[in-house]
């Protein structure tokens, strides 16, 4: 065979790639070269391939992991199940029978070679009807129980409204996130909107389709258009497609499910829509070579360079999903040059052909799109299970190239090369830094500098001339009483014992008898007690030291520490510089010329064998990320991508990444009216036949709408009558009572206002704001959460024993938060009102109310489960009567919390802006937040944040802007003079009474220093008009009165999410812990 024939082998994906993959997914094994090798051995015969792994690996224990190959039943519809639903007819594949096995194996893959000669269905095909099956049937089934656990659609039409333009949501019609994950990156390409929008299906199929494929692909084209219209023009905020996801369904048939992945399922989407837009192009272009649009989006192609047994070749492959491993790499960059580069390459630059075989890919040709499938999942042998891969990997929202580019091959080699030997040298310099920071022969090492600053320490103590054993008396401890005879005494004893102070004879009663004294043994206790004996020696010392030996070793010793950090600093910066000489490698020109904008990230959260699939698409006209989830479709940003996609931080991790040609703008860009010139949007955007499609179904939910209103006037008004005739028996109750008894007209009034009305008074209107945190968002979420543990955990299945779970364990949560002790940056009184409750002691009738009232909260997800919770939460809150909980206390209480988290802004905006040196700004921010949190901790320590720091910043933005003014006042132009005294007029002068108020030596101080700058003028040689001037400012700065005359209103506050407050605040305050501590 030639050597081009085996290239040929090698690189045919369509076949090897797949015989490689059944190959891994059988035997466990991921060595790529043990399975190429055992698919040589076996002439490409599966079952002997597999025969040769199994007896490489005999000597492996195989783990008994029965449940791998069971369905696992998740009661959310969030969460996918992975494995594979048993069969009736199962060969047991847990023992140690290895023929057993082998006949697994041999059966599988000859059924699984029937059925591809039988009906020309891959493998892969099935996976897509396995996991759509399961999908449907699982939504099915959930329709007969009789508590259903998946999610519905809530009864109010309202709730399902879209707000204006809104992106609409795609409902979850049985674990398909990961459908409703790509169709929203795909649908958000507006080019790609264009093409399925815009098809027609050939001609002649409207007569007869030819082939399985055409049955297959034409309905689910068109169903693909109906479901992209309806995410055009619906009046409603979320649609259902199940409808498409029953034709993919139906394309195929078995009653086995399996988890399906979103790369896996968009690569055979890209395949039907090709063979769908493929048959149009034909017929469209008779005769000539058809241009399929779906190709041209998706594909690109690539060169692959190189040796294979000391030959020479090249090859061109085409491309779609480009694969990359995420295992032992930190960002995109270093998976990409990893996946270019297979196998030992240097023969390729060598003139010499050795016998080494490599390859190297080149892309001739990128994709608009280009997408990359990261690896996260590895198969775990020791356990016999996949893994998810959870390490962080960094990717750039602006993607360059060039460097990969075959065109740019030669300058690619030799940058390469370069950073090969960089990476060498560096290797080196970081091995010799580690030799200076890291000293020792032993187990514990020490900078080598801080090992020669202890030896100059202990050289220079003060020398003593006894040992350090022989000044102690070995018969008494160190506080003066004996005790040498007595038993250690046990933990709890040495904890009760007093301190040494209180341990001498003062400080017990004169009458005690001796033996009782030698019972009370001291403990000395180093970082608790408030000194040392005063016999024992500070620091260890040199017995005999001369001074001549003191002065050449301090002479040493010195002279090596400043080597050793001179030696230190060097290396450090050589590290530095080729770091950055790295970075900047590509950065020129000529190497940004190929740009890549991300467009979507496709986000996996959970483990190998169940999770829930989001998406993150960039909104170019708002300039902003979108966060798609199912039916929830909201504002996000850069930094939550980041945080839920690069992975590391949680069980969160991008799975796949979409970045589209920054240079085609015609990706993302809307369509314009020929006639008018005027941007289509809405409905303008789609042919008649779905204008009409989509007119009908806003018609049909105008309609639902219409009826709902009509149902609630009914009610309203039937509630209204009642009402009415309630207060008219009430009132002849009234005029009854008063005839028989005039004199006792108190009860009369407290009947007249039951109550049990006056709570469901109160209670809709504060319980319709999003919440008392004004963020209803993440207490939704937790609530859901806490029900679904409660339900997992709880045997009782009635409302109220769920209800009564649920709350223990979230507040069982809140409470560990509430006890923890945190860093600076995080404060979780910041994400939930109950933990700033529980830490400053609010009344338990408080809590309670406050729990009840977030389980009662309406915007609760719309299944059957937490729509009784929340039933029987309100009737809960319903049964409260006012002297249980006082209502004037609860409203107290949380406006409390709002005070603190509208403080809370305050201060994080004026920290923010102080950051940035935008001074004039900050101050008036940290003048409001410290005096708003002076007046909540004069009502408890933990109801306010860090004063000491609020005061700090307040200090510095004074003395920066008195800075500042100075400098413009001695500038001497007039308009530099003007702004200073302005500034100091506006805002220095009339916060100077609130550093006086309060008499702390530091504020003091800083009041003082601004004085005298410009005291400091007086005296001083200046134009007439500035000395009348500043005689005229000076009386005001000088002014010793507490009382504040004028001060400017607050400054208006945005709004944050209980989410990015907390972020901010962490960031912020990260911030500020890092800046050195003078003067706070």
């Amino acid at each position: 065979m030639t050597v081009e024939q085996n290239v040929l082998q090698q690189h045919s994906q369509k076949h090897q790639q797949t015989l490689l993959n059944q190959l891994r997914e059988v035997t466990g094994t991921t060595d790529v070269q043990l399975l190429q090798q055992a698919l040589q051995v076996s002439n490409g015969d599966m079952a002997e391939a597999v025969a040769f792994l199994t007896e490489k690996n005999a000597k492996v224990p195989q783990q008994d992991e029965t449940t791998y190959y069971q369905t696992s039943q998740v009661a959310s519809d969030r969460y996918i199940s992975v494995g594979s639903q048993a069969d009736t007819n199962v060969i047991d594949l847990t023992g140690d029978d290895k023929d057993d096995l082998q006949r697994a194996i041999a059966l599988s893959l000859e059924e699984s070679n029937r059925a591809f000669r039988e009906t020309g269905i891959t493998d892969e095909e099935q996976a897509i009807s396995r996991v759509l099956e399961a999908s449907i049937a699982e939504n099915k089934a959930s329709l007969k129980r009789t508590h259903t656990e998946v999610w519905s659609d809530s009864p109010n039409p309202h709730d399902r409204k879209r707000i204006d333009s809104c992106p609409v949501g795609l409902k979850n019609v049985g674990n398909t996130c990961w459908f409703s994950a790509v169709i929203q990156s795909l649908f958000n390409l507006l080019e790609f909107q264009r093409l399925v929008l815009n098809y027609s299906p050939p001609a002649r199929v409207h007569d007869l389709p030819r082939n399985q494929k055409e049955h297959r692909n034409l309905p689910f084209m068109q169903e693909l258009r109906n479901l992209f219209s309806l995410m055009v023009g619906s009046k409603r905020k979320y649609v259902d497609p199940s409808r498409a996801v029953e034709i993919l369904k139906d394309a195929f048939k078995s009653s086995e499910s399996q988890q399906q992945d979103v790369s896996e399922f968009t690569h055979k989407l890209l395949d039907w829509l090709e063979d769908a837009f493929q048959m149009k192009a034909e017929e469209d272009r008779e005769g000539e070579k058809p241009k399929n649009p779906m190709v041209e989006l998706f594909y690109g192609r690539f060169l692959a360079v190189g040796v294979l047994e000391g030959k020479k070749f090249e090859n061109t492959e085409m491309f779609g999903q480009y694969p990359l491993q995420v295992n032992g790499f930190k960002d995109l960059h270093e998976c990409l040059e990893a996946a270019m580069i297979e196998g030992e390459i240097e023969s390729l630059h060598s003139a010499e052909n050795s016998a080494r075989s490599g390859q190297e890919h080149w892309f001739t040709e990128l994709p608009p799109v280009l997408t990359f499938e990261l690896s996260r999942f590895e198969f775990n042998q020791a356990l016999g299970r996949p893994e998810k891969i959870h390490n962080k990997l960094e990717f750039p929202s602006m993607l360059y190239m060039d460097r990969y580019m075959d065109r740019n091959r030669e300058i690619t080699r030799i940058k390469r090369e370069e950073i090969r030997r960089l990476k060498e040298h560096l290797t080196v310099l970081q091995q010799r830094l580690e030799r200076y920071l890291s000293y020792g022969s032993g187990p514990k090492r020490f900078p080598l500098a801080d090992v020669l600053q202890y030896a100059m320490e202990f050289a220079s103590s003060k020398p003593v001339c006894t040992s350090p054993v022989e000044d102690i008396d070995s018969s008494a401890p160190p506080g003066g009483t004996t005790g040498q005879q007595l038993p250690t005494p046990s933990t709890a004893e040495q904890d009760s014992l007093p301190p040494l102070e209180s341990s001498g004879p003062a400080s017990g009663p004169t009458t005690a008898p001796a033996a009782a004294q030698q019972q009370r043994v001291p403990i000395h206790k180093p970082f608790t007690q408030s000194r040392l004996p005063p016999d024992l020696p500070m620091h260890p010392a040199p017995r005999h030291i001369t001074e001549e030996e003191l002065r050449v070793l301090e002479g040493c010793l010195h002279r090596w520490r400043s080597e050793v950090e001179n030696d230190t600093r060097d290396l450090q910066g050589s590290i530095t510089r080729i770091h950055r000489t790295i970075e900047l490698m590509y950065s020129d020109k000529s190497m940004m010329q190929v740009p890549y904008r991300l467009h979507a990230v496709l986000v996996h959260e959970g483990q190998a064998n169940a999770g829930h699939y989001w998406a993150y698409i960039y909104d170019p006209h708002q300039r902003c990320w979108m966060k798609y989830n199912d039916i929830s479709v909201t504002k996000s940003s850069w930094e939550e991508l980041v945080r839920d996609s690069f992975g590391g931080y949680r069980n969160a991790s991008a799975y796949c990444l979409m970045y589209i040609n920054d240079k085609k703008p015609f990706l993302i860009e809307e369509e314009f009216d020929k006639e008018t010139g005027q941007i289509l949007s809405g409905m303008d955007k789609l042919p008649p036949d779905l204008k009409q499609f989509v007119k009908e179904d806003n018609e049909l939910f105008d309609k639902e709408i219409e009826e709902w209103d009509a149902l609630q006037a009914r009610k309203a008004q039937q509630e209204k009558l009642a009402l009415a005739a309630a207060a008219a028996a009430a009132a002849a109750s009234a005029a009854s009572s008063t005839s028989t008894s005039s004199s006792s007209p108190q009860p009369m009034s407290i009947e007249s206002s039951p109550p049990d009305n006056a709570v469901p008074q109160q209670d809709p209107e504060y319980m319709e704001q999003p919440s008392p945190t004004n963020d209803s968002k993440h207490l939704q979420e937790d609530t859901e959460r806490a029900i679904s543990r409660a339900a997992a955990e709880q045997e009782e299945r009635s409302p109220e024993a769920l209800l009564n779970a649920a709350i223990k364990l979230e507040y069982a949560r809140l409470l560990r938060f509430a006890q923890e002790d945190t860093p600076p940056e995080n404060d979780y009184r910041l994400q939930h009102i109950i933990v700033y409750f529980i830490q400053n002691q609010a009344p338990k009738k408080i809590l309670e109310r406050t729990l009840l009232t977030q389980f009662a909260d309406r915007n609760l997800a719309f299944d059957e489960r937490c729509k009784s919770i929340m039933s029987v939460a309100r009737a809960k809150l319903d049964l409260i009567k006012p002297e249980e909980v006082n209502m004037d206390e609860y409203e107290m209480w949380h406006q409390v919390y709002r005070n603190f988290r509208e403080m809370t802004i305050f201060m994080v905006t004026g920290l923010e802006l102080s950051q940035k040196t935008n001074y004039m700004e900050a101050l008036m921010y940290l003048i409001y937040a410290y005096q708003y949190n002076k007046e909540l901790l004069s009502k408890g320590l933990y109801r306010g944040h860090d004063e000491e720091l609020l005061g700090f910043y307040r200090r510095e933005c004074l003395l920066k802007l008195n800075e500042q003014a100075a400098a413009m006042f001695e500038s001497g132009e007039e308009p530099e003079v003007t702004t200073g005294l302005g500034i100091m007029n506006e805002l220095v002068v009339p916060c100077i009474p609130l550093l006086l108020v309060h008499d702390t030596e530091r504020d003091l101080l800083a009041v003082e220093d601004m004085r005298n700058r410009w005291c400091s003028y007086l005296g001083q040689e200046m134009e007439s008009h500035l000395q009348e001037k500043l005689t005229d400012f000076l009386p005001k700065l000088l002014d010793c009165s507490t009382e504040i005359k004028s001060f400017h209103d607050p400054p208006k506050l945005p709004t944050y999410s209980t989410l990015e407050l907390c972020e901010r605040f962490s960031r912020i305050m990260a911030a500020v812990c890092r800046l050195p501590t003078e003067g706070r």
